[in-house]
């Protein structure tokens, strides 16, 4: 009758499982918000296991035969270097609010201001922190992690898995849109440092016409509350910015992953 009660699918679909794993699991980490210090590891993996099943049931996405062969790691390699890509678009994009920040606390006197950054761990000003949240709120209130996700499933037509790496004109563009978040990140600091820059000249005039005047004592305070003046002027378009930072970061990710 040729039946079968042996666990041979249930164990081929298990390594497909896992193999599909693979592209989500390094997107998501590489990802600023689905793989930041405060997201717990068991979350991370049950969003990567849960993904995987429905790209699992939507696709034709198969595992290699021989999986713990050369060409079995060389494609799970490229799963990673993939996924990698994919989250590395949104840490830079996530990266351009936190330089500006570090631009904008070093006019103000504020460097010394740091805090932990909840995504990375590392210390960063306290202005990258709100800089930072905004931007995440931003993201998320906009839908970007729906988006950024749909994008990782549709990378499997783009780049079957052990048949495509990635090419130089990818990396190339990658590499390009890290140089347009520097620019990005100039754009974002260059009001409030222009304000500033305008108080300091002023506090030097000051300290020259009155050379008893202690230019610290003056400069520093007029720094703060120029910078801070000028960022509640500014707030206003700081939602509009984040929101153009995380469509910016969403259409290089698309420009990677299309044919």
């Amino acid at each position: 009758m040729n039946l079968t009660f042996g666990f041979g699918p249930v164990e081929a679909e298990f390594w497909r499982w896992l193999f599909v794993m693979t592209r989500i699991g390094a997107a998501i980490m590489a990802a600023p918000f689905f793989g930041a210090a405060a997201v717990p590891a068991q979350a991370r993996v049950i969003v990567t296991g849960a993904v995987a099943i429905l790209v699992c049931n939507w696709t034709s996405v198969a595992a290699p035969a021989a999986l713990f062969t050369l060409p079995g790691m060389l494609a799970v390699a490229a799963e990673v270097v993939i996924g990698l890509a994919l989250g590395f678009v949104l840490q830079v994009a996530f990266a351009a609010p936190t330089i500006a920040a570090e631009v904008i606390g070093a006019g103000m006197g504020m460097s010394i201001a740091t805090a932990a950054d909840p995504n990375t761990g590392a210390h960063s000003p306290a202005l990258g922190q709100y800089f930072g949240i905004v931007l995440t709120l931003v993201f998320l209130g906009l839908g970007g992690h729906l988006v950024f996700l749909d994008l990782v499933i549709r990378s499997y037509t783009t780049f079957p898995p052990g048949h495509a790496w990635l090419g130089p004109e990818r990396i190339a563009l990658i590499l390009q849109f890290a140089g347009q978040m520097f620019v990005t990140a100039l754009a974002i600091a260059l009001p409030v440092t222009l304000v500033l820059l305008l108080v300091q000249v002023a506090a030097g005039v000051l300290s020259r016409s009155a050379p008893a005047l202690n230019l610290f004592s003056l400069g520093l305070p007029a720094g703060v509350v120029a910078g801070i003046a000028a960022l509640i002027i500014s707030a206003p378009l700081t939602g509009d910015m984040m929101a153009d930072i995380s469509a910016m970061a969403l259409r290089q990710a698309e420009q990677v992953i299309a044919r």
